[in-house]
């Protein structure tokens, strides 16, 4: 999984993730009055997995299943040629997001970049009446005006550092970890263990 050597903090272990979700599938709920007009849209490699993980909270507790859709805008990066994940995922909504609110749902929330891109994705696939966005760490060092509506865990942290989720079904463990940066690495996502299913 990771080096544990460059583990310099476990902020968020699985039971707290799990309370996470769940606090915030219940604001979701609370924002939008139901579940009536919402889809959720997780951003790839682990937005994904958390949008789905909030799909199954939001049934618990309102016995509705709410459409679920995935992005991969690795290709609406400014800096795709530099982005480090290792596999091109396919963009998945199979649904049509007109007049919808859309949950943009994201692992960790950093320069706001990655969120601007998959607003400009989002355009590009139709015209939703809201968008909000969930993440499950909000970490700071933002560079444009982006801010999430549904946070999980504030986690102060440096700009040499990386903040990365890990969850049970990719990686083998759930736990949010502070790591420090190898020398000509760039903050980011982990890459993932194994694929989904396996």
């Amino acid at each position: 999984m990771n080096d544990e050597s460059m583990v310099k903090s476990v902020c968020m272990d699985a039971d707290d993730i799990e309370r996470a979700v769940t606090r915030m599938a219940h604001q979701i709920l609370e924002a939008n009055k139901g579940a009536d007009n919402i889809a959720l849209v997780g951003i790839v490699t682990r937005g994904d997995l958390l949008a789905k993980m909030l799909v199954h909270k939001i049934e618990e507790i309102e016995g509705v299943k709410v459409p679920l859709g995935k992005l991969d805008i690795s290709f609406y990066r400014d800096d795709f040629a530099t982005h480090m994940s290792p596999e091109v995922h396919s963009t998945d909504i199979p649904f049509s997001i007109d007049g919808m609110t859309i949950v943009l749902v994201d692992d960790v929330l950093y320069t706001g970049r990655t969120i601007r891109a998959a607003l400009d994705a989002l355009m590009d696939i139709g015209r939703p009446a809201a968008v909000e966005l969930a993440v499950l760490v909000d970490r700071g060092h933002r560079e444009l005006p982006i801010r999430a509506d549904f946070v999980g865990k504030n986690v102060p942290s440096s700009s040499s550092e990386n903040v990365r989720l890990f969850l049970e079904e990719v990686d083998g463990i759930s736990a949010v970890e502070i790591l420090d940066i190898e020398p000509g690495k760039r903050a980011g996502a982990a890459a993932l263990t194994k694929k989904e299913g396996e």
